[in-house]
This record gives C-alpha cells, sequence and structure tokens, in this order.
C-alpha cells in the first residue's frame, strides 16, 4: 500500500514537470528523474520509467509543433543519424553519476544563464546551419549523453542551437522533442536489454504526463512567445541542472 501511495502523491509533480517540459519542446525526463528521487523511487527503476514518460511526453510535443510548421528536417536528419545508435550504447553503460552529474549540471545552469539573459533579444536572422559533419558529431555526443543519463538529450541539444542561432525558437522546440523521441525510444531499448522493473504506478504517472504535455505542447507551439518560450527554457535548465548537482 506505501509504494501506491507514494506513485499517488507523485502524480501531480509528473502532471507540472510535463505541462513544463512539452512547453518547450522537451519530454521532461530530468524533472521524473527529480521528482522519483525526492520520493524515494528505487534507482533501478528511475532510468527506465524517465524514459518511457518522455516517450509520450516528447511524441506529443513533436505532433504539436510539427502541425504548426515549427520543424526542420534538414536540421534534425544529420543529428539523429548519429544519435540514435550512440543513445543505445549510452543505455548499456553504467557510468557512475558522480563523474557526469557535477559537470553537466554546471553546463546546463550556464546555459539557463546565457539563455535567460539574451531571452528578449531580437534576432532577425538566422545563422546559416553547420556542415552536416558537425551536426553529426554533436548529435553523436549528445546521443550518448541521453543513453547514458536517461534524458532525452534535448536538454542539451536546445541550449546549443538556440545559442548558436542555428534556427528559430520554436523550430528548435520541435526539433528537440523529435530529437529526444528518437533518442529516448533509443535508449530505452538499450536499457531492456537488461534486467529491469517499472514502478507500480507507472501507468497512472503515463496518465498524468499525457494530460500536461497536451496541456503545455499546445501552449508552447500556439500561444507562447519566443521570448517566454526562452525564459521557459532556461527555467527548465536551470531545474536540471541544480538536479544534478543534488543527486550527483
Amino acid at each position: 500500500m506505501e509504494i501506491f501511495s507514494v506513485g499517488f502523491m507523485i502524480v501531480p509533480l509528473i502532471f507540472v514537470a510535463a505541462l513544463l517540459y512539452s512547453s518547450v519542446g522537451h519530454g521532461g525526463a530530468s524533472g521524473y528523474l527529480a521528482v522519483m528521487a525526492l520520493m524515494s523511487v528505487v534507482p533501478e527503476q528511475m532510468r527506465p520509467a524517465a524514459l518511457a514518460l518522455n516517450v509520450l511526453v516528447s511524441s506529443i510535443a513533436l505532433y504539436k509543433f510539427y502541425k504548426v510548421k515549427a520543424f526542420s528536417w534538414a536540421l534534425l536528419l544529420p543529428i539523429i543519424a548519429a544519435s540514435i545508435p550512440a543513445a543505445f550504447v549510452g543505455g548499456l553503460i553504467h557510468l557512475p553519476s558522480h563523474i557526469y552529474k557535477p559537470i553537466i549540471g554546471i553546463v546546463l545552469i550556464v546555459a539557463a544563464w546565457q539563455i535567460f539573459n539574451r531571452a528578449r533579444v531580437v534576432q532577425k536572422t538566422v545563422t546559416q546551419q553547420p556542415a552536416k559533419p558537425l551536426l553529426f558529431g554533436m548529435g553523436a555526443g549528445l546521443g550518448l549523453l541521453s543513453g547514458l543519463t536517461g534524458v532525452g538529450g534535448g536538454i542539451f541539444l536546445s541550449p546549443i542551437l538556440i545559442l548558436m542561432n542555428w534556427a528559430e525558437t520554436k523550430m528548435i522546440s520541435g526539433v528537440a522533442a523529435a530529437f529526444i523521441l528518437v533518442n529516448s525510444i533509443a535508449g530505452l531499448a538499450g536499457v531492456l536489454t537488461h534486467s529491469v522493473s517499472f514502478p507500480p504506478g507507472l501507468l497512472l504517472w503515463g496518465v498524468a504526463a499525457v494530460l500536461g504535455a497536451l496541456i503545455g505542447a499546445e501552449y508552447g507551439s500556439r500561444r507562447l512567445a519566443n521570448p517566454t518560450i526562452r525564459q521557459l527554457l532556461a527555467l527548465v535548465l536551470l531545474v536540471a541542472g541544480i538536479k544534478m548537482l543534488l543527486t550527483a
């Protein structure tokens, strides 16, 4: 009974995380991991559960942003071509969290600060897209991080694309959603090669995540202005960075 009670307590927190993250095209895995850690979910169940929720939320976010043409195949394809196998490999590896979490946490917090400061800077033109080999290499690195950490990778991709000015903000959200979806599936496949179990409350958490994503992605894709999306993304990155530092 205690396990199900904890699972029920997580539901509203999962809903809020899905709403916030989906508004910027993200799946919310770093938020779900933080919630599960707070509620003392068994560590072995956290990564597969976060990836499964990520698949649900990023699917909805991708649909919503793609529907309003906030998407770019030219930007996405070179990145995911390398990220999918790298995410699978990352899911196979058990890397001590004290090695990568502090570094990633600091990087995310710095990125959050930079994006927040530049949120209202008007950029009339988008920088020419980088060469495909550069996108390919970036995808491989981010895919590996995705599989290692149990997040979809968009938490790293979005700030890079924004700070390099490689696409318009809402388009970045759409690309990030697709990137997160394919990497979450690949990472989950890698995790499932081991004997794993899911939290008993995952089905209920999934319902909460879907409801949050339907609301968040709708507002993010249609109603939120680019500066607001960037400010929300900065908040998401800050929360994720702090979570990485606290759980290292």
